[in-house]
Parts: structure tokens; C-alpha cells; sequence
């Protein structure tokens, strides 16, 4: 007999869940486990709405069980702590990204590396260790191991700051993993999205010289006088992708659509770096002389282990990083959706979680 969403855990929850492939969000009410002796309670204000969310709630990665509560970038204060709790007390700002679980004991996980432990636990729509499975931060509020709950900085907002927990480590993670934080790296970005206005935020603030890639000429007054990018280039303009061959140190490609690589490995230098952080849903097409010929290399990307994460909100809080967001409430979410499908943000949204969600 399957247990219902309601009577898994003894605590109720309350939140706004996705039925069926529709992806159509609506209240649900749930439960969420009582806190054990190493977890922390946290009540969730915000909760940013990333692109993966909507890929999850309409099943188009063919991974997802409903019902499922989708939010990966959340932001909120500390509740209830477990008896053997260290880091955390009551009243303290925390947020919880894309993991709220790993084994702990195998390599990955010994080299901070949690992202890639094979049995990782991810915020929503995955099964716990103890067999249920995981609702994410559209939801009143949340219990997390606290070795996956991170300090917030005191100076950084909330709410603009939740995108950070997994467009942030998305893009800072691979600038530092392969050397594109030294000052005056030549760093492209390719797409102008959630995470590519993070990217060049992060970039910027580590001293890059950064080109931002886009095929939306509308967009350039945005990179160069909104994120103070430092070049643009529209992708599908060849003389321009002419005029930038061997320019770039390493380029992050946050593009999730299907697009052509070849143009963009042109315009590395020898040894340069070509990172993918975005999923597009066709397998790549690479001549290998495009890499021989410039000892070039084609890598991907996936957020960051937790001491990393933290990192990152540090410096995000020290260089002033935000996303720039829309703050919606959650009867919005549904329209929400539609828009990011449209591309119609500038670039997150950000829902207003303690504000809008109500027990039912």
C-alpha cells in the first residue's frame, strides 16, 4: 500500500506540488519528518524558481514521480535544531540548494565533492535514505541534515540572493575548477539567461575580461551597461565570430537549446577551455581537429559540493553579487512558468514564499 504524501512524516507541510506532466503547480499538503538529533527545521521566505524546475514538474527528463514539489534555491530562518546540531541555532538565516543529502563516506564526498556522490540526495523529487522522498522549498518549511544547511551571510538579501544556491554555484564552481579566476582571464559567456547574468557577475568580480555570447542583438545594451560585461558578440553573426577566433581563455556555456559548438570553439586560444553548464537535450557535434588542432577541451559543469557553496555566498556577500529577480507570490507560480518558458524574465524568479503560502 502506497503511503500518502500527508502520512509519511508526522509533521504537516504545506506547499504547492505538480500532479502530472502537465507541470500545473496547485496547493498540496504534505508531511515532514520530526527533526533528528543532526537536523535543522528552517521556516522558508524564499525560494527561486530555476530552470530545471520546469523541465522537473513536466517530466521531460523522464525521471520525475508525482506529486513533486519543486525549489532548489532556498532561503530561510532556523526554527527547531536537533540535540546534536553545532552549527546552527534558532533564528539564524539559512539557505539549502540543490542537495539535502550524500553517503559522507565515499571519495567524492571526502573531497567535498557531494555533487558527485552516487548516492546523492537531491532536494526535490528524489528518495531519501529513509525511503520517502524529498519536497523542495516551495513549501512552508523544511528539515535538512545540517551538513547541507548554509550559513547566510549577514550582508547578502535574502530574497535576490536565492538564486545564488544554484545559478551562483553553478557558474562560480567552474570558474574557480578551471583557472578562469585569475584577473584579466579573457572569459566568454554564452547566453544571457539566469545563469549567464550570474556568470558575468561572478566573472566580473574575479577580474575577468568578459565577452558575453548572444543571439539576441536586443540584449547587448543589458550586458555591456546593466552587468558592465566587457564585450558582446552576437553568435550568429559570422564576421563577428570571425573577428574573436583565438581570443578566450574559457568560455562558460550556459545555453540549455540545441546550438552549434563549432563557432564557439573558434574563438578559444590554444589550451582553451569550452565548459557546458546548461543541458541541451541533442548530443553535441564536435570535429575532433576543432580540439586537436588547439589542444582545446569540451567540459561540463554541475553546481558544487556544500564547503564550495558556502564559499561562494561569501563572496557573492563581499563583491555585492545578486541575481536580479522578479519577486512573485505562489498563486503566480503557474503564469511563472510560462514566462520562463518564453524566456520573459529578467532573470530569475523569486517566490515570496512566507508571504504567499498559507496552510490550507
Amino acid at each position: 500500500m502506497t503511503t500518502s504524501p500527508e502520512s509519511e512524516h508526522p509533521i504537516k507541510a504545506y506547499g504547492y506540488a505538480a500532479r502530472d506532466t502537465s507541470g500545473s503547480l496547485s496547493p498540496l499538503t504534505f508531511s515532514r519528518r520530526a527533526i533528528g538529533e543532526k537536523d535543522v527545521r528552517f521556516k522558508v521566505l524564499y525560494c527561486g524558481i530555476c530552470h530545471s524546475d520546469l523541465h522537473f514538474i513536466k517530466n521531460e527528463w523522464g525521471i520525475t514521480k508525482y506529486p513533486v514539489t519543486p525549489g532548489h534555491e532556498v532561503v530561510g530562518v532556523v526554527t527547531e535544531v536537533g540535540s546534536k546540531v553545532e552549527k546552527f541555532k534558532i533564528g539564524d538565516k539559512v539557505g539549502v540548494g540543490c542537495l539535502v543529502g550524500s553517503c559522507k563516506s565515499c571519495q567524492n564526498c571526502t573531497d567535498n565533492y557531494e555533487q558527485y556522490c552516487p548516492k546523492q540526495v537531491g532536494t526535490y523529487g528524489a528518495v531519501n535514505f529513509d525511503g520517502t522522498r524529498t519536497y523542495g522549498g516551495y513549501s512552508d518549511h523544511m528539515v535538512t541534515d545540517e551538513h547541507f544547511v548554509l550559513h547566510w551571510p549577514e550582508n547578502l538579501p535574502l530574497d535576490s540572493g536565492a538564486p545564488l544556491l544554484c545559478a551562483g554555484i553553478t557558474t562560480y564552481s567552474p570558474l574557480k575548477y578551471f583557472e578562469l579566476d585569475k584577473p584579466g582571464t579573457k572569459v566568454g559567456v554564452v547566453g544571457l539567461g539566469g545563469l549567464g547574468h550570474v556568470a558575468v557577475k561572478m566573472a566580473k568580480a574575479f577580474g575577468a575580461e568578459v565577452t558575453v555570447f548572444s543571439t539576441t542583438a536586443a540584449k547587448e545594451k543589458e550586458a555591456i551597461e546593466g552587468l558592465k560585461a566587457d564585450h558582446f558578440i552576437i553568435s550568429k553573426d559570422e564576421q563577428q565570430m570571425q573577428a574573436a577566433r583565438g581570443t578566450l581563455d574559457g568560455i562558460i556555456n550556459t545555453v540549455s537549446a540545441n546550438h552549434p559548438i563549432a563557432p564557439l570553439l573558434s574563438t578559444l586560444k590554444p589550451h582553451g577551455k569550452l565548459v557546458l553548464v546548461g543541458i541541451p537535450d541533442k548530443p553535441l557535434e564536435i570535429a575532433a581537429f576543432s580540439l586537436i588542432g588547439g589542444r582545446k577541451l569540451v567540459a561540463g559543469s554541475n553546481i558544487g559540493g556544500i564547503k564550495e557553496t558556502q564559499e561562494m555566498l561569501d563572496f557573492a556577500a563581499e563583491h555585492g553579487i545578486t541575481a536580479d529577480i522578479e519577486i512573485i507570490p505562489i498563486n503566480y507560480v503557474n503564469t511563472a512558468m510560462e514566462r520562463l518558458l518564453k524566456s520573459d524574465v529578467r532573470y530569475r524568479f523569486v517566490i515570496d514564499v512566507a508571504n504567499s503560502i498559507k496552510a490550507e
